[in-house]
């Protein structure tokens, strides 16, 4: 077990900040830690509660995962992977998703997280660049593996959900046996990578090891107010390809021994949304502040009957308006927390203990170190503008970008990580958000890097130039706006634009794909010609 004795109600943030160390063990494995230690002590232990898109609930205990994940990893092994190969998954919420992260992290394996949405572009890079050895898909997503197999000679093993034949998933598994011997690992060993976008160049692969389960604790224990409490259950609408879903609330639910729900919304459904807490009585849930402005529209949300007992929320600011709606129309303050893909949960707030701030993230979590750095990497007073880092140590910091020691390098100024993201600390220690330090647009709670999106965009044939900035959106934080500087003879009308729209929601992901295209004659650059996107966004 992971030490948070420090961390405890009735104790002051500053209490907890200074007697919290972090304890690992020398040996620590997620897949002991979230499913094996529960198997062992309570196997009838409801872990999992997966509702399907016709309404039927399988109930997971403890004990049926570990066989299950025990059956995934024995199969695996015997495909070939081995301690270090990358397992990629490319599923929605499921129990076959939580299947594919055990079994990887049992043969101490790196798990490789892909979203559903993702086109044959997104897919290919991502697969190509990890170097994935294995995939668990399912039927819905096989076609577009296929479409891009030829290209990735790492590949060897699929298992397919639903797919039939020799590589059908539940198939598989019950050839294989129910027992395996984990690997040894320890903290710091490679068990995730995931992708995040960047300004320049294509998506990084944010390598972390096993602690990664251990430092987002702390924040989930703050941010939830101490679970497990009974009666606990925990859903996000956050899909589990993301650090926000996995990490946030899949794992913390799981190490807790708090069932957890799983469903995949096809299209997030405020109405739905709201039923499905309370049906299922959910008393924890971590939704992003798009979802939360969804949810805002619905009239009166006690007509639900809902057990809410604490929401968080991260990805954006959240501002005063949702924390007013979320006091007067469902009874609690939401506990906003921040962090990025490469460090998560380093902020956060706990309306219990302290004084929610409207328009501040919250305080540093017990174990992290936040400040405002300035362009040298030195720290700012208090009350100064100036990027936000965080201090290496902290449990949930990743140990590099795969496969790319100079863009890590370039991550850190001295002992400090840089976040791209500039802000300001108060005297108190609150933390506020100013604004992006670089160009990463974020939409719908998803942190969107241009290059990739130009990239495809410029594939097109129609395309001579593009430039992908981010647009103020009262919904949606920002949208993705291309601009375009067409080829001889293309058209710059509204089925061009739809086409490039379409273009780049089937290559890519629609999640990404514009959702305004502005044609030009040019685009501006700076002296080495290098495209300034700055110069295109509108005040």
């Amino acid at each position: 077990m992971i030490d948070l004795s420090a961390l405890a109600p009735g104790r002051s943030w500053d209490q907890m900040r200074a007697d919290f160390r972090w304890r690992l063990p020398a040996r620590f494995n997620m897949a002991e830690a979230l499913c094996g230690k529960w198997a062992r002590t309570e196997p009838d232990r409801v872990a999992l509660r997966h509702l399907s898109a016709d309404g039927a609930l399988d109930a997971w205990s403890f004990g049926r995962l570990e066989r299950a994940a025990c059956r995934l990893a024995n199969a695996l092994a015997a495909a070939g992977v081995a301690r270090g190969d990358r397992v990629a998954v490319l599923l929605p919420q499921s129990p076959e998703t939580l299947l594919t992260h055990l079994a990887a992290y049992r043969l101490g394996a790196v798990a490789v997280p892909l979203f559903t949405l993702f086109g044959e572009d997104g897919l290919a890079f991502r697969l190509r660049d990890s170097g994935a050895k294995a995939l668990v898909t399912d039927a819905a997503n096989r076609a577009k593996i296929d479409a891009i197999r030829a290209g990735l000679p790492d590949l060897g093993c699929i298992l397919t959900v639903g797919g039939g034949g020799a590589e059908d998933f539940a198939a598989t598994l019950d050839r294989a046996r129910d027992a395996h011997a984990m690997v040894e690992t320890g903290p710091d060993d490679a068990a995730l990578i995931s992708y995040t976008s960047g300004t320049t160049g294509p998506p990084k692969g944010a390598l972390h090891g096993h602690r990664v389960l251990a430092g987002h604790l702390p924040g989930a224990l703050l941010v939830h107010d101490f679970p497990p409490q009974p009666g606990d259950a925990m859903w996000t609408p956050a899909d589990w390809a993301w650090m926000g879903g996995l990490c946030n609330i899949m794992m913390p639910a799981l190490y807790w021994g708090v069932p957890l729900l799983s469903h995949r919304f096809e299209k997030f459904d405020p109405e739905r949304a709201f039923s499905l807490i309370a049906a299922q009585r959910i008393t924890c849930v971590f939704a992003p502040p798009t979802a939360l402005k969804m949810m805002r529209q619905v009239p009166d949300p006690s007509r639900f009957g809902l057990g809410l007992r604490t929401l968080g929320c991260g990805g954006e600011a959240l501002g005063a308006e949702l924390l007013d709606w979320g006091r007067d129309a469902l009874g609690l303050t939401i506990n906003e927390f921040y962090g990025q893909t490469e460090c998560n949960k380093a902020v956060a707030n706990n309306v219990k203990i302290m004084a929610v701030k409207p328009g501040s993230m919250g305080r540093a979590v017990p174990g992290f170190d936040v400040g405002v750095i300035d362009g040298a990497g030195r720290p700012l007073p208090p009350g100064e503008t100036g990027e936000i880092a965080i201090r290496r140590g902290a449990a949930s910091m990743f140990l590099e970008y795969w496969g790319r020691p100079d863009k890590t390098a370039e991550k850190f100024a001295g002992d400090w990580m840089r976040t791209g993201d500039e802000g300001v600390i108060d005297d108190e220690g609150y933390l506020f958000f100013a604004s992006r330090a670089d160009d990463v647009i974020t939409s719908s709670g998803y942190r969107i890097g241009p290059t990739e999106i130009e990239d495809c965009l410029t594939g097109h044939p129609a395309v001579a130039l593009a430039a992908v900035v981010g647009e103020a959106d009262p919904l949606r934080t920002e949208i993705v706006v291309a601009h375009v500087v067409l080829r001889a003879g293309a058209a710059p009308d509204d089925a061009t634009a739809q086409a490039l729209i379409a273009h780049v929601r089937a290559r890519l992901s629609p999640h990404v794909a514009p959702r305004k295209v502005v044609f030009a004659a040019s685009l501006p650059t700076t002296a080495t010609g290098k495209i300034m996107r700055r110069a295109l966004k509108r005040p």
